[in-house]
């Protein structure tokens, strides 16, 4: 049985200001319509329709089963891993979880955050990577090289095996420019993708030989997991005592059954701005936009409006991308350079590098629309059906203008209806919630004041997430 297994763990940190910890890209729509996500599970499901094990961090898990939900994807299994510890770990969660429910599973191991345009020609590499799947190996798939690209690791290809597949050689660490040249004339190095196909039983095996501390500290989180709502949680210290590291060093540079299978479909790990614009469709001046943008006297250039008007002249080979709160001007070949900029952000403390102005909750969403001393002007959105936390606060009343949809508001010992163009006072410390009963989202407009507005004066005294309080 094809299990796929999707890793949304990542952070895409050279995609800011688009791309942040707390709704990171592949949450995103980054060149379409629908979120990467998204756009990987039914690139699955055309290769193996059967439900996926999708591996997520904790502050994602709603964000993962929304989107699911909104394309119709019930999933084998959401783990929720306790902390980061890097690809062999969450893989090695994964193929427990696969085993426990068909000890024949092979996974189909996928990153959430790729680009692939042609998934005819990756359901088409599936056959020899399953026909060696079937003898043992330990499958990777590798993109054949379109040029010689220094940000992406290669991986050298042996002799051809009778399924169709090579035999892996080596593992190459990025090259230089004159080095990745000399890989892609000789025609037998192929770029790392991070796509894997193999039984999850060996898989598990050659962990074991190779890093019996991931396998050890894997199986012991797995066998005292937890069920919570729709959401599987390996046991946490259990999986915080495993080491960290990627599949590559942890299994694939120590086995002597690795294979792989060429792959020709359109591929990118979207990691930098300047991968948007190798997928995007350019106009006749070379340029790729994105929202509202006007581009006079410029080519070659990504340009990309999230919340306003971007208007360029006279530039060429530039990146510019507008978010509320940011704005990154960059030279198109100088991109990889964004994480420093993230870096510098957090070390400064700035919101900015980790959440948006709009924040996404398991409920809908709220965004900060003006903050001043002692108080603060919110949007608030409620989907249909959903509530907010029983809570109350220690330092800040709020008022609530309905604008649009009707609003169950609990005040105190009170429960009542509010419709378009009705409001109410929540004074400080009243318990209080909000709950939208009807068909439509509820937006609503929200007036804080006090002497402290921080989002942990919040003390949940029930909530239907299992969140903590904060």
């Amino acid at each position: 049985m094809l299990v796929p297994v999707l890793l949304s763990g990542g952070v895409g940190s050279r995609l800011w200001p688009v791309s942040r910890e707390g709704r990171p890209k592949q949450f995103l729509p980054m060149s379409g319509a629908l979120s990467m996500l998204q756009s990987t599970c039914q690139r699955v499901d055309a290769a193996a329709p059967s439900p996926p094990i999708v591996v997520c961090n904790e502050e994602h898990r709603f964000l993962v089963a929304e989107q699911l939900r909104e394309i119709g994807v019930s999933p084998q299994a959401l783990v929720l891993e306790p902390e980061g510890r890097n690809t062999a770990p969450a893989i090695a969660l994964a193929a427990f979880q696969a085993l426990s429910g068909n000890s024949d599973s092979v996974l189909l191991v996928l990153p959430a955050d790729h680009h692939m345009s042609d998934v005819d020609a990756f359901v088409a590499a599936l056959a020899p990577a399953r026909a060696a799947a079937a003898e043992g190996r330990l499958v990777t798939f590798g993109v054949v090289p379109s040029r010689a690209e220094t940000g992406y690791g290669y991986i050298k290809c042996g002799d051809e095996m009778s399924c169709g597949a090579r035999e892996l050689a080596e593992f190459v660490e990025k090259p230089d420019e004159a080095t990745a040249l000399v890989y892609v004339d000789s025609g037998d190095y192929v770029w790392n993708s991070g796509m894997f196909l193999f039984r999850a039983d060996r898989y598990l095996e050659a962990l074991r030989a190779s890093n019996p501390a991931i396998y050890a500290a894997c199986e012991k989180a797995m066998a005292s997991a937890t069920t919570d709502m729709d959401f599987l949680r390996p046991d946490p210290e259990s999986f915080k005592a495993c080491p960290s590291d990627s599949i590559d060093y942890a299994v694939m540079e120590h086995t002597e059954y690795g294979a792989v299978v060429p792959l020709e479909c359109g591929w990118s790990d979207i990691g930098a701005w300047s991968a948007l614009w190798d997928v995007g469709t350019p106009d006749n001046r070379g340029n790729v936009l994105v929202g509202d943008v006007l581009a006079h006297a410029t080519q070659n250039s990504y340009l990309r409006s999230e919340s306003r008007l971007v208007a360029t002249t006279g530039v060429d080979n530039i990146v510019v991308v507008e978010t509320a709160d940011a704005v990154l001007v960059a030279s198109r070949d100088q991109v990889q350079g964004v994480k420093e900029i993230v870096s510098a952000l957090k070390a400064a403390k700035r919101s900015e590098a980790t959440v948006h102005q709009r924040v996404y909750r398991p409920w809908g969403s709220y965004e900060s629309l003006v903050e001043s001393e002692g108080f603060q002007v919110k949007r608030i959105i409620v989907q249909p059906g959903h509530k907010l936390s029983l809570q109350k606060h220690f330092h800040r009343a709020e008022h609530w203008i309905v604008v649009r949809g009707t609003a169950e508001v609990t005040r105190g010992d009170e429960v009542f209806t509010l419709s378009e163009d009705q409001s109410t006072y929540i004074p400080l410390g009243t318990v209080h919630r909000l709950v939208n009963p009807g068909q439509i989202p509820l937006e609503l407009i929200e007036v804080q004041s006090g002497s402290y507005l921080g989002e942990d004066d919040i003390v949940r005294l029930e909530d239907v997430y299992g969140r903590q309080q904060s």
